[in-house]
């Protein structure tokens, strides 16, 4: 897979004037199109070390509800602060992205902000700039003056990998599953989020057809079709039935045995990259989360560990999760709208260094695997089903107290990040060093880490010792970061949105709020759902929890089945809170 923004025709060069407005080398030609958007970037003051920048983007292609405006820069400016938008910056890249109150540009309306930022040596202005991943300052159409078409040129795909956008979240609807909408709607309170888009997960066979008579692959895209409309539309699929399947978790093994390769080839992911290769839903952005709870396992779950199972043991050795992982990135990395986002586990799991490396190693192998191709992986999803705080503001990896660092704390456990956010973008530039592309997007899932309610700190906890400092300000209130399962006390996270901080593509639900992790006593069931203890209230823990309780909500039906208590105490502990 090739990350490359979608271009309408070769860049303008762009020049700096003496104000350091970048403008448009010429204007389009009589008869030409206007360029999709256009963007004054302004300069206002320059004292050797540090500026001020206005820059105004003006929207001359589709209306949107949300904008994000990208560049890079060619030398070492570093934004420190802004207004107007949300400016995050990853290396060179910087991405502005609307605030609440200025989300919506008409076509032909325009959006300003300000920042100021650092920098040493040269501080030329940035050569392209990107509106929702199209480039600004291109015409939209044919210039009398470029050269003719050589008719003998080969066509352009319009569904090869190289028109992939950058976020294909910027600038599109999200697909609303109607039969997730429809349990949401039927609680009480529950049309306040039925609204919200969600993950279909693919997670055996039988759904690919409809599992036990419901919407099957086919019936979800073409239910997008009908919600797209004439805009852009993403639709968010969990590929997940992998053999051996969740090797440490019982709850959520799957319907193939350790060694049926050959099954999870042929009967799961050839299936499905057959369907979505059908050019009926080639104008879908298909976004892929490939095989959650696998690679870091191979990690942190095999012998030499204290966390090790016999299952993960076995895996590691048949080499059968690299092969699977592999196989399905190289066969629907060849459909030119799909979007795959591998699992990257959260920092309550692979935020130690012991494991942080080695997993971003372990993803590196699979992504070279049967066949794959670093290109065949357009980002990396964290927290898929966690409950880990999206942003922790009372306490710092680098604070202490009374001497003693937070990362001596019992909860933070030596750890080197407290929350998701940045736990992702480190995972991001690990990656990158590694050879992933730089224009890596990450996801996060936000369904289930809001933890709000009458019990989130409204600041830090006393300084009388590191623990209680922590303790009495961490807004994840689970008993152990290693506890997983149908928590108590959770609540709704993040709204799902596009391009909200540096090198993160979107805030996802990719675990529909409501779908239970597991069952709190063994359920007879025909889908292979074992019973974990970690998702009985009464257990006691083992070396993954560090020997806690599980925190888990009682009278818990299967994983994925509706499950009423932990929807309404998810709504109820929502942070932000629901209106």
């Amino acid at each position: 897979m090739t990350r490359t923004r979608t271009a309408m025709l070769a860049a303008l060069t762009l020049v700096a004037g003496a104000s350091g407005t970048a403008l448009a080398a010429h204007s389009a030609s009589a008869g030409a199109a206007a360029a999709a958007c256009t963007v004054d970037y302004q300069v206002q003051n320059d004292w050797g070390s540090g500026f001020t920048a206005a820059v105004t983007v003006t929207n001359n292609g589709a209306a949107t509800s949300n904008w994000s405006l990208g560049w890079t820069y060619a030398g070492s400016q570093k934004v420190t602060n802004s207004w107007n938008a949300k400016v995050g910056q990853s290396g060179a890249a910087v991405t502005a992205a609307n605030e609440s109150y200025n989300g919506t540009l008409a076509t032909g309306g325009s959006a300003s902000f300000g920042f100021q930022a650092t920098y040493s040596g040269a501080n030329a202005i940035p050569a392209t700039f990107t509106l929702n991943g199209v480039t600004c300052n291109v015409d939209g159409g044919t210039d009398p003056t470029d050269p003719p078409t050589d008719p003998t040129d080969p066509p352009t795909d319009p569904t090869g990998p190289g028109d992939r956008v950058d976020n294909p979240y910027d600038g599109a609807k999200v697909y609303v599953n109607p039969e997730w909408s429809a349990h949401a709607a039927a609680e009480p309170g529950g049309d306040r989020i039925a609204d919200q888009p969600t993950g279909v997960w693919l997670d055996r066979i039988a759904a690919i057809e409809g599992a036990n008579g419901g919407m099957g692959l086919r019936d979800h895209l073409d239910a997008a079709l009908e919600q797209k409309g004439s805009g852009e539309m993403v639709v968010q699929l969990v590929i997940y039935n992998l053999p051996g399947r969740d090797c440490s978790a019982l709850a959520s093994n799957g319907e193939l045995g350790p060694t049926e390769i050959d099954r999870y080839k042929t009967e799961y992911i050839d299936p499905i990259a057959e369907i979505l290769s059908d050019s009926k839903y080639a104008d879908l952005r298909i976004v892929t989360t490939v095989e959650i709870d696998s690679l870091p396992n191979l990690v942190t779950n095999v012998s030499g560990r204290p966390t090790a199972t016999e299952n993960c043991d076995i895996m590691k050795a048949n080499g059968n999760y690299q092969k699977g992982v592999g196989y399905a990135l190289n066969k629907l990395g060849d459909v030119g709208n799909v979007y795959n986002y591998v699992d990257a586990g959260h920092h309550g799991w692979l935020g130690w260094d012991s494991n942080f490396g080695p997993s971003a190693e372990m993803f590196k192998t699979a992504a070279t695997t049967e066949g794959a191709t670093l290109d065949d992986v357009h980002g990396f999803i964290v927290n898929t089903a966690n409950y880990s705080a999206l942003k922790e503001e009372n306490f710092k990896i680098t604070d202490s107290v009374n001497g003693t660092s937070v990362r001596q704390s019992k909860w933070v456990d030596w750890n080197q990040y407290t929350d998701e956010l940045s736990y992702a973008q480190a995972m991001r530039d690990k990656l990158v060093s590694l050879g992933f592309d730089t224009n890596l997007g990450m996801l996060i899932d936000t369904s289930r880490n809001g933890w709000g309610g009458s019990a989130r700190p409204a600041g830090p906890g006393p300084q009388t010792s590191v623990d209680a400092y922590v303790d009495g300000g961490r807004y994840d209130r689970r008993i152990h970061l290693g506890n997983w399962c149908n928590q108590s006390g959770a609540g709704l996270g993040e709204r799902p949105q596009a391009s909200p901080a540096a090198g993160i593509d979107a805030y996802v639900w990719m675990k529909p709020p409501g779908e239970s992790d597991g069952s709190s006593k063994l359920i007879d069931n025909p889908d292979g759902k074992g019973f974990d203890r970690m998702c009985d209230p009464t257990y006691t823990g083992n070396p993954r929890n560090g020997n806690n309780m599980s925190g888990a909500l009682p009278d818990a039906p299967i994983s994925g089945a509706w499950f009423s208590a932990q929807f309404q105490e998810l709504m109820k502990n929502a942070y932000p809170p629901l209106s």
